[in-house]
C-alpha cells in the first residue's frame, strides 16, 4: 500500500471511529510548538493534533499560511471564488487535498470529524463548498494534514522535539499567525 493510499484509508476510519469515540481525558486534543533546533519541514511551527486511536494522531500546521487562495487554485468551482483568504499548508500528507477546519459546536454534516468541542475537520469538498456559504468566517481552510502512525507522536515528544500545550480553538482560529510560533515557544520554555 502507498503512503497516500494507507493516508486516505486512515482518514477514512478516523472519521468512522470519531463517530463513536467516547469523551476521554486521554483523547483531548493538543497544540504542539515546535521546540528551537527542530529541522526542516517543522521549524517554527504550531500544531493542533488530535489522538485518532491506537497511539496514532492527526493534526494540522496551524501557523503556515501560503499565497495562494482557494479560488485561485480552483477557479471553476463557484462558491470557492468568496474566500479571500489564503489557504493554509496543514501538512504534508495529502497536500493536494482541500480541508476545512470549522469553529463551531455543531457538525457541518457531510463526512465532517469532531476535532474538539468547538472545531470540526471537513474532508469532503461538497461540505466545504456548504461551509464556504454558511460559515466561512468561521472557517479556515487547508491544503494537506499530519498524520502520526501509533507511537509516533509520543516518541517525538519524548526525544524533546515539541512543547505540548493543552488546546485552544482560539489559537487555532487566529487571524494573524504571524509571530505565534515566537510567542508560544517563549511561553513554553518559561514554563519549564
Amino acid at each position: 500500500m502507498s503512503l497516500r493510499q494507507w493516508c486516505v484509508a486512515f482518514l477514512a476510519g478516523f472519521a468512522l471511529a470519531a463517530s463513536v469515540w467516547a469523551a476521554s481525558p486521554n483523547d483531548a486534543p493538543v497544540v504542539l510548538v515546535a521546540k528551537p533546533g527542530v529541522a526542516q519541514f517543522y521549524r517554527g511551527t504550531v500544531l493542533f493534533a488530535r489522538p485518532a486511536g491506537e497511539g496514532a494522531y492527526v493534526g494540522f500546521i496551524v501557523n503556515r499560511p501560503t499565497r495562494v487562495t482557494l479560488a485561485e487554485l480552483f477557479p471553476g468551482r463557484a462558491p470557492l471564488q468568496k474566500v479571500a483568504e489564503p489557504v493554509f499548508l496543514g501538512g504534508p500528507r495529502l497536500a493536494e487535498s482541500i480541508f476545512a477546519v470549522v469553529h463551531r459546536t455543531d457538525s457541518p454534516g457531510g463526512r465532517s470529524v469532531r476535532l474538539a468541542h468547538d472545531m470540526f475537520l471537513v474532508p469532503d469538498i461538497e461540505t466545504v463548498d456548504r461551509v464556504i456559504e454558511q460559515d466561512r468566517g468561521d472557517a479556515r481552510f487547508y491544503a494537506g494534514i499530519v498524520v502520526w502512525a501509533p507511537g509516533e507522536l509520543e516518541s517525538e515528544v519524548e526525544r524533546g522535539l515539541w512543547y505540548v500545550l493543552d488546546h485552544d480553538s482560539d489559537l487555532v482560529f487566529r487571524k494573524r499567525t504571524e509571530g505565534l510560533w515566537e510567542e508560544l515557544s517563549r511561553q513554553s520554555s518559561r514554563m519549564l
